[in-house]
């Protein structure tokens, strides 16, 4: 996916992609992101101080609660989603070359059972 992003001009990671795949969805919190992106909060901080000095996200406080923020796409970094979620479906069509839509829709179904298997509520 970042030989990808590179490709289209983008220096992003793919830690920075999900971020903003996960944003382009909602608003959604700092833990929330981490987990997406499977970083610890820290991390998930520094990464979020990188998309702002970019000015592709925002983070205001929680008027209800100064210890939250909201973390927002800016405009710039929606359209920048626009052209990375390109980048992702080169990525998906080159990774199921070759399978059928009956394979396609099998190896998804699978994948999903495994991803909801691993998930904390998949007991």
């Amino acid at each position: 996916m970042e030989h990808e992003l590179a490709l289209a001009g983008h220096d992003l990671t793919f830690s920075q992609y999900v971020t903003i795949k996960k944003l382009a969805i909602g608003a959604t919190s700092v833990t929330e992101l981490a987990r997406s992106a499977e970083l610890n909060p820290g991390a998930m901080t520094r990464l979020l101080d990188k998309l702002e000095t970019k000015r592709l996200v925002t983070r205001t406080a929680d008027p209800a609660d100064r210890r939250a923020l909201h973390i927002y796409l800016t405009d710039a970094g929606v359209r920048i989603w626009r052209d990375i979620e390109k980048c992702g479906e080169r990525v998906r069509e080159h990774a199921l070359t070759g399978l059928s839509d009956d394979e396609r829709a099998r190896l998804i179904h699978l994948l999903e059972r495994v991803r909801d298997n691993l998930s904390p509520t998949g007991d």
